[in-house]
C-alpha cells in the first residue's frame, strides 16, 4: 500500500536550505512537506563546521529561528592570515561594520528542526526518496520509509535541497553529475580535539609546509586542519605527526593540545549544476552548487537560493505570476558565481599546489601582501568573508 501526501511545495532534504525555505513559506501561509532519508538523531548528531555570515544570521534572527541574544555569543570580529613569517588581522567591524558567527551547521539544524516541530509541521524523517516524476497534478516525489512502506508526495512544486547526490538533479537534466566543475589537487586533513581554544579568532596560515586552519567549536572542542593529498588514508599519520604538521603551519603561535577524537580527510571541489530548473522542479543549495570550504560560503550561499525561491513562490501563490520563478536561475547564479570565485581565490591563494614552481610560490606570497597591505585589498577579503547582503526581498513578513 502506498501513502499519498498532497502539499503545495515538496522539499527534498532536511538540511539548512530545505528547512529554512519551509519556515519562510509557512510564514506566508504556503504549505510544504520536508522529507529526509536520515533520522532526526543522525541529522542533529553529525558534527559539521559552520561560519555564518552576518546576512544569514539576520535571516535566522528576524524570522524567529534563533534569538539575537543567543547568536551574539557566537560572534567573531576578525580572522588572521599567517604567511611569510608575518601575521595580519582583518578587523571586520572596522572594514565592513559587520562580523561573522561561529554557528556550527548541526547547531543551526537543531534550531531549525525545533522551529518546524514547534510549528506543528515536523519534517518527515527516514523517508528516502527514490525519484522525482511527473504526476497528474504536478511533480511527485516517490520513495520508501525506513520500514519499507511506499509513499508519494504530490505537489505543485518540488524543491531539490538534497545535497551533492541529489536525485532531483536527475529530473532536471537527466544526469546527477552534469555541470561545470573544478577539482583541486589537495584536500584537508581535519581533527576534532578536546582542548581549550588556541586562538580567539580563526587563523588561516600559508607556509612552505602548506595550508593550516586553526578553528574552534566552543570552549572545550577545537577543529583544526592541514593541507593534504585528497586521497590520503586518514590513518597514514599518528597523533604526534598531526600536531607537528599543524604546529609547523603556525610556527609563531603555540597550539594547545588535547585528545584527538575524530579524524577525516575532506576533498575539495567547485561545482555548478547545468540547470537549476525544469518545469516545476528547482534545485538549491548543495544540490545546485558546491564550493571548497576555505571561504566559508556553503551554507550562506544556500540561503541566497532559499530567499530567491521564497520570493518566487510567494509571488506565485499571491498573484499567480511566474515571473520570479522564470528568473530564479538567472537571479541565483549571480551570487553562486560570485561565491565560487571568492572561494576559488581564497583556496588558491592559501594552498600550495603539488606542482607549484618557485615562481608560483613567490607570486602567491605577493598576492597575500597585496591583500593585506592595501586597505582596498583588506576590505575585499573582509566583505566577502562577512557576506554580501542578500538581494532577494519579501522574506521578513
Amino acid at each position: 500500500m502506498t501513502t499519498t501526501i498532497r502539499t503545495q511545495v515538496g522539499i527534498l532534504g532536511a538540511g539548512p536550505a530545505g528547512l529554512q525555505l519551509a519556515h519562510l513559506l509557512q510564514r506566508a501561509g504556503i504549505d510544504s512537506v520536508v522529507i529526509d532519508g536520515r533520522s532526526r538523531e543522525d541529522i542533529e548528531g553529525t558534527v559539521k563546521a559552520g561560519i555564518l555570515e552576518s546576512p544569514a544570521v539576520e535571516v535566522l534572527v528576524d524570522t524567529d529561528v534563533v534569538s539575537r541574544e543567543h547568536v551574539e555569543t557566537m560572534r567573531h570580529d576578525g580572522i588572521e592570515f599567517h604567511f611569510d613569517g608575518h601575521a595580519h588581522r582583518f578587523d571586520f567591524p572596522a572594514l565592513t561594520g559587520k562580523g561573522v558567527y561561529l554557528y556550527p551547521q548541526h547547531e543551526v539544524l537543531k534550531d531549525q528542526i525545533k522551529a518546524r516541530v514547534n510549528a506543528g509541521v515536523s519534517p518527515l524523517f527516514e523517508h528516502l526518496a527514490d525519484k522525482v516524476v511527473d504526476g497528474p497534478n504536478g511533480p511527485m516525489i516517490v520513495g520508501k520509509t525506513a520500514t519499507g512502506e511506499a509513499f508519494e508526495i504530490s505537489a505543485d512544486f518540488v524543491i531539490g535541497a538534497d545535497g551533492s547526490m541529489s536525485i532531483a538533479r536527475e529530473y532536471v537534466t537527466g544526469n546527477k553529475f552534469s555541470g561545470m566543475a573544478r577539482e583541486y589537487p589537495f584536500g584537508w586533513y581535519g581533527i576534532l580535539v578536546e582542548a581549550p581554544p588556541s586562538s580567539e579568532e580563526l587563523i588561516y596560515s600559508r607556509s612552505e609546509e602548506g595550508f593550516v586552519l586553526i578553528s574552534t567549536r566552543d570552549e572545550h572542542i577545537q577543529r583544526m586542519y592541514f593541507q593534504c593529498d585528497p586521497n590520503m588514508d586518514v590513518n597514514a599519520v599518528n597523533d604526534e605527526q598531526i600536531w607537528d604538521k599543524l604546529q609547523a603551519g603556525v610556527a609563531t603561535h603555540e597550539l594547545k593540545r588535547g585528545p584527538i577524537f575524530r579524524k577525516d580527510v575532506l576533498k575539495f571541489r567547485s561545482y555548478v549544476h547545468d540547470s537549476l530548473r525544469k518545469n516545476k522542479v528547482f534545485l538549491m543549495g548543495d544540490a545546485a552548487h558546491t564550493v571548497p570550504p576555505t571561504g566559508a560560503k556553503g551554507l550562506n550561499l544556500a540561503f541566497s537560493d532559499v530567499l530567491w525561491l521564497n520570493r518566487a513562490l510567494r509571488e506565485y501563490y499571491r498573484s499567480g505570476s511566474e515571473k520570479y520563478l522564470d528568473t530564479y536561475q538567472e537571479d541565483a547564479l549571480k551570487r553562486i558565481w560570485k561565491a565560487a570565485n571568492y572561494s576559488y581565490m581564497m583556496t588558491t591563494m592559501l594552498h600550495i599546489a603539488p606542482d607549484a614552481t618557485e615562481f608560483d610560490k613567490n607570486r602567491q606570497v605577493a598576492d597575500l601582501y597585496s591583500h593585506t597591505e592595501s586597505l582596498a585589498g583588506q576590505t575585499f577579503i573582509a566583505e566577502g568573508y562577512v557576506g554580501w547582503d542578500y538581494d532577494a526581498d519579501d522574506w521578513r513578513s
